[in-house]
C-alpha cells in the first residue's frame, strides 16, 4: 500500500469505528431508556395494526410519540369521529383502559380489535408506548 494511501485509509477506519460507537451508544438504544424486552414483546399485540416507528401508518396510526398527548392526532390517519370528538388525552389511565376494551371507551371507534384482558399485559405495551419517541 503506498505512504499516501495510508491516512485516508486510518481516517475512514476511525471514522466507521466512532461511528458504530455513536450508533450504539444513541439514547433509546441501551441503558435506562431501553424497552423492557417483555413490554416490546406485548407490544407485538399492536404491531400487526400500528408501528412503533414516528410517521409509519399502517392499518392504524403509529403509536410513537403518543403517551401524553391527546388521542386522534397523528397527520395524514382518517380517525373515526367518535375518536376524534372524544377529547382523550394517552395517559396511563386512559390507555390502559382502551386497551382492556377501545369499544367500551369510545363506542363507535374504527378499531376492530377486541383488548387485552391481562393487566399486566396492558401496563407492558404502555411500558413500551411511553418510551416510544
Amino acid at each position: 500500500m503506498n505512504k499516501k494511501a495510508m491516512p485516508v485509509r486510518r481516517f475512514a477506519i476511525a471514522s466507521a469505528i466512532a461511528t458504530g460507537a455513536l450508533l450504539f451508544a444513541a439514547p433509546g438504544a441501551t441503558g435506562a431508556d431501553a424497552p423492557n424486552p417483555k413490554a416490546r414483546v406485548a407490544f407485538q399485540a399492536c404491531a400487526a395494526c400500528h408501528s412503533d416507528k414516528a410517521g409509519v401508518t399502517r392499518l392504524g396510526p403509529s403509536l410513537a410519540g403518543i403517551f401524553g398527548k391527546p388521542a386522534a392526532q397523528a397527520k395524514g390517519f382518517r380517525y373515526s369521529p367518535a375518536l376524534a370528538k372524544a377529547k382523550l388525552r394517552w395517559d396511563r389511565k386512559t390507555l390502559d383502559a382502551f386497551i382492556a376494551n377501545p369499544k367500551a371507551v369510545v363506542p363507535g371507534n374504527r378499531m376492530s380489535y377486541p383488548g387485552v384482558s391481562d393487566p399486566a399485559k396492558r401496563a407492558a405495551i404502555i411500558d413500551y408506548m411511553q418510551g416510544l419517541r
